[in-house]
């Protein structure tokens, strides 16, 4: 999403300065782009190397030679925390603001381990502009943390040009589709054990796109279902708009999602997400009219939604085309960019 929102921030033509361990993914060489690696050595005296470090020195460097008017992080652990150090470190010759964008794996899970409590606490706190990318994450975060400093909704977007629907003539096997990075909490052995349910009535396929922690074990449990030949495990994509444009239904059978940023791609695709009803899912699925909701875990109930969208052509088209009209008018770039850039002008006016 970070480099969704550089790319789009670089058409409008903002020049935009990318500070990561490596190049981003989906990062495209294009014109007001330029990206900033961060080395870290290996330090003798410690176990672990010191990113915090080495990530807010380059911040600091990179900002003052090329005079940047404020840094954007995402995750508040460790970028926000960088983000204040790079901050102070050049207090003294000029000012640099910071905006942190709460995602939502900062807050719900490592936010509260009680080891990063304190420090996630007032590096948000210390942040000179904070956004959350759902109601949900907001709330979550003020419980959390206690936060009574104002936070901005700003959700999740897509680009409804390059994320569309497909060539409606398009033949073949019904394909379900799954997109992520493969932890226990987006229960990607759900998808395995949803297809062998759906394939008892349907002859259909599941794409797998992404690779993590969890892909071992779906591997081994489609073979164990006997549904192997049906499931292609198809690693980390960039041609993302392309692979969800031709399946049928996008799986999202998460145990949280703060946003559910792959059910809204598939939305702006024409392709109806089946998901669970968890944190910020609903703010951007509407049960019954823009996609399913189902119960955490419910094997049946995310089973009969994808057969339901599978064995019901009318069904599908309606869902499909309201699908893809919610995407395009609430979460199109077109409409959330400049929300981000009202706040940047919000925050370097905040300095006089």
């Amino acid at each position: 999403m970070a480099t969704e929102l550089g790319l789009e921030l670089a058409m409008r033509g903002h020049e935009v300065h990318f500070i990561s361990y490596a190049n981003p993914i989906r990062l495209e060489s294009r014109p007001n782009i330029h990206y900033h690696e961060v080395e870290v050595s290996t330090y003798p005296l410690f176990q672990y190397p010191p990113y915090c470090l080495a990530l807010a020195s380059r911040m600091a460097e990179v900002a003052d030679h090329h005079r940047l008017d404020l840094l954007h992080v995402h995750y508040a652990i460790p970028h926000s925390v960088s983000a204040l150090l790079a901050r102070g470190m050049l207090e003294v010759s000029r000012r640099l603001p910071f905006v942190t964008t709460l995602h939502g794996t900062d807050i719900t899970l490592v936010g509260v381990d009680r080891s990063y409590f304190p420090i996630t606490k007032y590096s948000i706190e210390q942040s000179d502009g904070v956004t959350t990318i759902s109601q949900y994450l907001k709330q979550r975060t003020e419980d959390v943390f206690g936060i009574a400093r104002p936070m901005e909704v700003v959700y999740n977007f897509v680009n409804v040009d390059t994320y569309r629907p497909r060539d409606p003539q398009r033949r073949g096997r019904p394909t379900l589709v799954h997109v992520s990075n493969f932890r226990p909490v987006k229960r990607v052995l759900d998808c395995v054990r949803i297809l062998h349910r759906v394939r008892e009535h349907v002859d259909a396929e599941l794409w797998m796109v992404g690779d993590g922690p969890e892909c071992g074990a779906a591997e081994s449990l489609a073979l164990e279902l006997g549904v192997d030949r049906y499931v292609n495990f198809l690693g980390k994509q960039n041609a993302i708009p392309q692979l969800i444009s031709q399946a049928d239904v996008l799986l999202l059978p998460s145990e949280l999602e703060s946003f559910g940023l792959a059910a809204l791609e598939a939305m702006a695709c024409g392709v109806p997400p089946v998901a669970t009803n968890v944190g910020g899912v609903p703010e951007l699925i509407e049960d019954g009219v823009t996609g399913f909701l189902t119960p955490v875990g419910d094997i049946e109930a995310l089973s009969a939604a994808t057969l339901r969208l599978l064995t019901d052509g009318p069904l599908h088209a309606r869902m499909a085309q309201a699908a893809r009209n919610d995407a395009v008018e609430r979460f199109a770039s077109a409409r959330i960019i400049p929300l981000y850039e009202r706040m940047y002008e919000r925050v370097l006016g905040a300095g006089g």
